[in-house]
């Protein structure tokens, strides 16, 4: 255990919550009945319908007596409005925003907090790869994943917002409060990246599960981008009989560049037994892992970018039963996908090369 920041707790309630029109009214709903305090540490805040919706929860909960106290990346809320802002501030909520850019610090600039997630009242918590964000909403809304927990774990999630919070605010934080453990529950722990950090978590942690897998090892990402560590692990595994299956971005993506440079990768990953699919329609903003009954599900891509600079955080959970509902989840995404055939692939015109 002490080679980790959190350890593995029992007694956990874990809930998939698929898509912007599932998760945003749960979040909303927490919000609007907390009775102590809401911490929400996040990358992506945009001003539109969803935000607006999120101000006016933030600041009903503030006029009843509740703590209010937004971590927002500097640079992911550039385009959370000055209006937004200030009825957020005039609201007695607590906004703070991570690493404010600055023009004579253009290396401390690419510094980022891409964590996304919303504890309320040390009761539960939600995470995942989401932002707030009109991006994940409507009949195109971008594909996401979101997780709500509940259980000891939570107390965790609150313990992260700490060790964040004090670096860009002075203001004090609330009471951690004691795990809550329910009968029956599930096995789960918080697995976290800090920039710079000897101890890549994420990384690591997944690494090992790939390498250890019997079965099946299934990785959603929005942006592909591997160390060669990473890739060589995929590859192995594959070899040796494990369906090893990579979930990615199609057409539809904020950052074709980024899709571009991870193609470059397909050809030993395939030739190796390595399946990919591209997610057709909307944009895969997914972050997921699944390894035989263990899965993650967070903020951080399968990108170098992501764990060289980047805050990240995720929730792992080791349960047989909440596994098979995020087998069932991806196997639904596998057939809104085009699989990438290794033939077909060698055949690919000089201009997709």
């Amino acid at each position: 255990m002490a080679d980790y920041g959190f350890p593995v707790r029992t007694g956990n309630r874990f809930r998939l919550l698929v898509d912007g029109p599932v998760f945003y009214p749960q979040m909303l709903a927490a919000i609007r009945g907390a009775t102590s305090h809401v911490l929400m540490e996040m990358y992506l805040v945009e001003s539109g319908d969803i935000a607006s919706r999120f101000c006016a929860a933030c600041i009903d909960a503030v006029r009843r007596g509740v703590t209010v106290q937004l971590l927002l990346d500097a640079f992911g809320s550039r385009l959370l409005g000055r209006q937004d802002r200030e009825r957020l501030r005039q609201g007695g909520v607590q906004l703070v925003f991570y690493n404010p850019l600055r023009l004579r610090q253009l290396r401390r600039n690419l510094q980022r907090t891409h964590r996304k997630y919303l504890v309320v009242d040390a009761a539960v918590a939600y995470v995942g790869g989401s932002g707030i964000s009109d991006d994940f909403t409507g009949a195109c809304g971008w594909r996401e994943t979101m997780l709500e927990v509940r259980g000891p774990v939570v107390v965790d999630w609150q313990m992260l917002f700490a060790r964040s919070w004090p670096d860009w605010s002075a203001l004090p934080l609330p009471a951690a409060g004691a795990p809550c453990s329910m009968p029956e529950g599930q096995r789960g722990r918080v697995v976290w990246t800090a920039r710079g950090s000897t101890q890549l978590e994420i990384k690591r942690v997944l690494i090992n599960r790939v390498r250890n897998a019997r079965a099946c090892v299934w990785l959603a990402s929005a942006y592909f981008v591997p160390s060669r560590k990473l890739r060589r692990t995929l590859r192995r595994a594959a070899l040796r009989g494990v369906d090893v299956r990579l979930l990615v971005p199609g057409p539809v993506t904020d950052h074709p560049a980024v899709r571009f440079a991870s193609r470059r990768f397909y050809t030993r990953l395939l030739r190796d037994g390595v399946r990919i699919f591209e997610y057709r329609q909307r944009f895969m903003h997914s972050k997921v892992a699944l390894v035989d009954q263990w899965s993650s599900i967070g903020s951080s891509n399968l990108d170098r970018w992501n764990l060289r600079w980047n805050l990240e955080a995720s929730q792992e959970v080791d349960d047989a039963g909440f596994a098979a509902q995020v087998t069932q989840m991806l196997r639904v995404d596998f057939e809104h996908s085009g699989e990438i055939d290794y033939l077909a692939w060698q055949r690919r015109s000089v201009l997709h090369r």
